[in-house]
């Protein structure tokens, strides 16, 4: 989990921006929204072969 460190005289607005970029960059939230709801190995296999057909 990125950590940001609140400047001394920094607004907290700018400090929680900081923080919203590094989640972004980091991947958080795609992470969170692709473990929401659990998904059988069956179905995370075949989500994966059918990406790959599609990169051919």
């Amino acid at each position: 989990m990125p950590a940001v460190k609140v400047k001394e005289n920094e607004p907290v607005d700018i400090a929680i921006r900081r923080f919203k970029r590094a989640c972004e960059k980091a991947g958080v939230l795609s992470d969170v929204r692709k473990r929401e709801f659990y998904e059988k190995p069956t179905q995370v296999r075949k989500r994966k072969k059918s990406c790959c057909r599609k990169a051919l």
